[in-house]
């Protein structure tokens, strides 16, 4: 015979460490979190505090693009707008993308 038979090694192959393997996954977690979830979060949370602190007089812009002033707050998570003179309409509140101005307080000049 030319062909002379092959052995297997004795010793085996030492099994990775599990963590190993898991370690791309924990990073690209981790990437995920801090480069897109958490981001996310804290733009949420600004708009949430800004819906919540909207008051009569603030000129806002609606996710439509109109521009108008607080004419009336209501109930459930709505606003009157007033877009122009005698054109009030009624948007809600988590609509609203930017809140321009505040109403200034009024100056005690004596």
């Amino acid at each position: 015979m030319f062909i002379s038979p092959a052995y297997a090694q004795a010793a085996g192959a030492a099994a990775p460490n599990p963590l190993l393997q898991l370690a791309p996954f924990i990073l690209v977690f981790v990437f995920f979190f801090f480069l897109i979830i958490r981001p996310q979060q804290q733009a949420r949370k600004k708009h949430m505090e800004m819906i919540a602190n909207v008051r009569k007089g603030d000129v806002v812009v609606t996710s439509g693009g109109m521009v108008g002033k607080i004419a009336k707050l209501l109930e459930n998570d709505e606003v009157m707008v007033e877009l122009g003179p005698d054109v009030v309409v009624k948007v809600i509140k988590s609509t609203l993308t930017e809140v321009r101005t505040k109403p200034s307080a009024p100056a005690n000049d004596k």
